[in-house]
């Protein structure tokens, strides 16, 4: 049901935005003058940054994120270390920390109570009292603007990781377990989401079918004539939306790292949404297809062309609303982006000229209507049955059974001939008699051929269907000039076959027979012998 490419693509828009979301740690390119080597810009790229330093074991770079200037600089790298690992410790141990909900501007969060120049990260209680952690933005002495983790947290960080230290879970666990890490979550934190999201795939798979079995009730009850099989569309993103609030509410019983957090939100939030998206094009595909069951009868033609063609342009415009919903969610500003595709839509404009030629063209071919779905037509040499109208091309079944995909731009340039789009069908003929039929015998068959014709009730004849327009080289020439009022090509067929072998009783019956080109020799007896008076032999003659 729904295009593979699209969500292919969407996967691989999501891992280039989340490359450019997350800083890497050691930087290819050397930084330039006027931004900070560490990722210290934002209080979400700074804590990220922190993390993945810490989680990689270098905290002899991860205390570098630490406001350290009241520690005298002899026991800097000693303490540092020490407290980046508790540091550590706790934002992974507090399943409440969200690194998403930090802020991405160099200015912060601007909105809180707190000063400009300060973002806070977490709260705790100990001992009846409220510890805080924040980051506070401190100008360097070569002028660049940084966030680090404020000197007045510094006294606080032990006593918050004293009490976020043990798990209780893992005490009781075997050593592997715990001491195995990826991404700073333990291997029991890894099997556990695993065996979440394995419980989670069989409970929505069971919720699904009973959900679907009541709504089935309801449309038996309430809409008889509507088709229940639509509703197994539905099946596959009720599915999902189901799955991903749970798994977001239950992935912190396994206590995963700040650093996992902020990856699996990511993830979530593209599930989340392309499920939202899914569950949009299975209505809109429910929908259409409704409306083309009610319309086929008397509008046949919008159902076929402009039902699809329509779902497809809605479907894109959701389609982009949910990378943008995907974007906000990751905390980029959906309107600079927004503003950023306005400009950059003027050079894809220019690069893709054909394609937006192409898509008006299918605008101009479902508007104007020459031909629709399902219409046999003859387009430049060819003739076929046109099968599809997209918003490239338009795709025709020729009678030779393959496929001819033409693109709008030029489709809807080309002189078409819509043969599904009369209103009735010619019979036109003309006879060729004998040159030796007699008057006689014309005007009885001119009589015997109009009484044929009238006595036919599926024809329109008009006010003089046979005549007799001329004299030719070899033939008696009479032309019969009628209307078929039928639409079925068989039976056009029929009816033609039993005029024809009517028209030759006729012709028989008159005496006389259609003329065919022939050919005679006459030859003339010589006047005299050669020399006989000085004449010479007269050859023979052909005559036609």
């Amino acid at each position: 049901m729904l295009n593979a490419r699209l969500f292919t693509w969407l996967l691989f828009f999501c891992f280039c935005a989340s490359a450019q979301i997350l800083p890497s740690v050691a930087p290819a390119n050397p930084p330039k003058s006027d931004k900070d080597p560490l990722g210290r810009e934002s209080p979400q790229s700074s804590v990220v940054a922190f993390l993945e330093a810490a989680h990689a074991q270098n905290y002899a770079r991860a205390w570098r994120y630490i406001d350290l200037r009241s520690v005298p600089k002899s026991e800097r790298l000693s303490d540092g270390t020490e407290l980046a690992k508790q540091l550590q410790t706790i934002l992974d141990r507090d399943t409440q920390f969200d690194v998403a909900n930090l802020s991405l501007s160099p200015t912060g969060d601007l909105s809180d109570a707190l000063p400009p120049d300060r973002e806070r990260i977490d709260a705790f209680q100990v001992d009846g009292k409220t510890l805080e952690l924040d980051l506070q933005r401190i100008a360097l002495h070569s002028g660049i603007s940084v966030w680090l983790f404020s000197s007045d947290s510094v006294p606080r960080i032990p006593s918050i990781a004293q009490m976020t230290d043990n798990s209780v879970i893992e005490r009781n666990l075997p050593l592997p377990l715990v001491n195995l890490q990826l991404l700073g979550t333990p291997l029991w934190g890894w099997i556990g989401l695993a065996l979440l999201a394995l419980a989670l795939a069989a409970i929505s798979k069971w919720l699904s079918r009973f959900v679907l079995w009541l709504a089935q009730l309801g449309f038996r009850r309430f809409a008889p004539s509507w088709d229940f099989s639509t509703l197994q569309s539905f099946v596959g993103p009720f599915r999902l939306l189901i799955s991903v609030p749970l798994f977001r509410a239950g992935m912190d019983w396994f206590e995963p790292s700040a650093l996992l957090r902020l990856y699996l939100g990511r993830v979530l939030a593209v599930l989340f949404f392309w499920g939202l998206f899914w569950l949009a094009a299975a209505i809109i595909d429910a929908v259409l297809r409704h409306l083309r069951v009610r319309l086929e009868a008397k509008h046949r033609a919008f159902s076929y062309s402009v039902l699809p063609l329509t779902g497809r342009i809605v479907k894109i415009a959701i389609f982009m609303l949910t990378i943008a919903a995907v974007l906000g969610s990751w905390g980029y500003n959906t309107t600079t982006l927004l503003t950023g595709l306005g400009i950059g839509g003027v050079a894809i404009a220019l690069a893709s000229q054909k394609t937006i030629e192409n898509l008006f063209g299918s605008v101009s071919v479902i508007s104007d209507r020459p031909v629709s779905v399902g219409d046999f037509c003859k387009f430049g040499t060819s003739m076929g049955t046109v099968e599809d109208i997209g918003l490239r091309s338009t795709r025709i079944r020729t009678l030779d059974r393959t496929l001819v995909t033409v693109p709008n731009a030029a489709f809807s340039a080309m002189t078409l001939e819509n043969f599904d789009r009369r209103d009735k069908m010619l019979f036109h003929v003309t006879l060729n008699l004998r040159r030796d039929t007699t008057p006689d015998q014309v005007r009885e068959l001119l009589g015997s051929i109009t009484k044929i014709l009238k006595d036919q009730p599926k024809l329109e004849t008009g006010a003089l269907p046979v005549r007799f327009i001329g004299i030719g080289a070899y033939s008696l020439d009479i032309e019969i000039f009628v209307y078929i009022r039928t639409l079925d090509g068989d039976e056009f067929l029929k009816l033609q076959q039993d005029l024809f072998l009517s028209i030759m009783d006729a012709v028989r019956a008159a005496g006389t027979a259609l003329a065919l080109p022939t050919q005679a020799t006459v030859a003339y007896p010589a006047q005299a012998a050669p020399g006989a008076n000085g004449s010479q032999p007269v050859a023979p003659a052909n005559r036609t």
